[in-house]
């Protein structure tokens, strides 16, 4: 028994070991291989899906699209493995990916026992509840009894019992492991109530048989900012990392957009000549360990955060949501990027 307790020590010193450590030239490595390996979701629209000829698209797609384009200056060197909700940590303390984009909240717990790193937030949700139109309920306080829907390894399965139990109401949970079967559960009738981050319910609402037989309910149960993760001990990576959304941010901020970043370089503005890397003595880049048109780099890629938004999810895509926290922090939203400088 000793031998097998100093065996599990050893073994769970050597994996914490390389998750610590194997990320630690992440950029060298990402180089060397000639791509980058993102993470994503196994299919979910407007935020990561495959079409027939395994082409990805989607918001968090474009998100690893901008990370090739900043490092490479080639936003198709990217290579994508999808990923369940339980085998996406797993994936990159492991080093099988060299980031997570997947529509994944960042909380206390995974932030450190699990030995990851998030910052940006690249979508600002809560979580929701969608039913049937028929059932007549018009609030989540009227769900009482009901069969729920929802995916295993979730902060959604933890927020649906603190909601349920606060509120004194009885349920009973239909658990699945994976997105697909939680969505062919629901549609087939097997769940009353499906509950997950609102966005992804007006993703996959569109999914269903008979989309207009079903409505999402008004209540935001919980706080989810969602945004990509690496793992601990390269302070480099998690730079470029948080560095590309800031840059998207702050390209919107600036008014640069895919159309008129190369006209934007003659801009009069410090600020933009800066971010650019048109300003002579700029460093911004070469200090990421990056070039200093990497920010130019990914604007001609994918545009700026607002309009990955609206082509993704927003205004441009069947899902049609509204910014809401996610416009800019002078339009009443939270995004807000740190200066240039």
């Amino acid at each position: 028994m000793a031998k097998k307790i100093v065996t599990a020590l050893v073994g769970a010193t050597l994996l914490g070991l390389g998750a610590q450590g194997a990320s630690a030239a992440t950029l060298a490595d990402v180089k060397a291989k000639g791509f980058l390996q993102c993470g994503v979701n196994t299919g979910l629209t407007g935020f990561a899906s495959p079409d027939s000829a395994g082409n990805w698209t989607g918001f968090d797609v474009d998100f690893c699209k901008a990370v090739a384009a900043a490092v490479f200056g080639d936003a198709t060197k990217v290579k994508y493995t999808p990923l369940s909700a339980k085998e996406r940590f797993p994936a990159v303390q492991s080093g099988e990916v060299d980031v997570l984009s997947r529509n994944t909240t960042w909380t206390i717990n995974r932030d450190t026992a699990l030995g990851l790193n998030f910052r940006p937030v690249t979508y600002y949700d809560g979580q929701g509840f969608m039913v049937r139109k028929s059932l007549n309920v018009k609030s989540a306080l009227e769900l009482s009894g009901a069969a729920v829907c929802v995916q295993t390894g979730t902060t959604t399965e933890l927020n649906l019992a603190d909601y349920f139990k606060t509120n004194n109401l009885q349920y009973n949970p239909v658990v699945f492991e994976k997105l697909e079967e939680v969505n062919s559960a629901y549609d087939a009738g097997r769940c009353d109530v499906y509950t997950t981050d609102q966005s992804g319910l007006y993703s996959l609402r569109l999914t269903l048989a008979a989309p207009d037989d079903h409505e999402v309910l008004p209540e935001i149960i919980s706080k989810e900012p969602l945004g990509p993760a690496v793992r601990q001990g390269d302070d480099q990576w998690f730079d470029i990392i948080s560095w590309v959304h800031y840059a998207l941010v702050n390209a919107e901020d600036f008014g640069i957009t895919q159309a008129n970043v190369e006209e934007m370089k003659k801009s009069a503005n410090p600020d933009i000549q800066r971010f650019l890397g048109v300003e002579a003595d700029s460093k911004i880049g070469t200090d990421l360990g990056l070039t200093n048109d990497w920010a130019v780099n990914i604007i001609k890629a994918v545009g700026n955060y607002g309009e990955v938004f609206d082509r993704n999810i927003g205004a441009g895509s069947p899902l049609k949501i509204e910014r809401g926290l996610n416009a800019l922090w002078n339009k009443g939203g939270l995004q807000y990027a740190p200066p240039v400088r």
